[in-house]
């Protein structure tokens, strides 16, 4: 028996309406998706864990609003990654005076 799809069926397929995906919207979809509430277990940085809230702003807002919080906590994240660099670290220990360098 050979599986394969003819051309001519191919085309038929693709004349049957029943076939033909759908475009319009399924019944109930008109309107964004409800929330997503998804749990966000806190990192024990206050400053992480206040950007990581934010993203429960996106629940309140309609899809094409999502980008701006992401991007908000996205740069905020950032900010305070770069701010750990910025940060001095414990002191470097001193060669002593009699070793050479190697």
């Amino acid at each position: 028996m050979n599986d394969s799809v003819t051309a001519a069926e191919a085309a038929a397929a693709q004349a049957d309406p029943a076939t033909e995906a759908s475009v319009e919207p399924a019944a109930g979809l008109e309107h964004d998706p409800a929330p997503l509430h998804v749990d966000r277990t806190p990192t024990g940085n206050a400053e992480v864990d206040a950007r990581l809230e934010r993203l429960a702003d996106a629940d309140h807002l309609a899809t094409d609003g999502h980008v701006e919080v992401y991007e908000d906590v996205h740069e905020g994240l950032r900010d305070v990654l770069t701010a750990l660099d910025a940060r001095p670290g414990p002191p470097v220990p001193a060669r002593h005076p009699g070793t050479a360098p190697q």
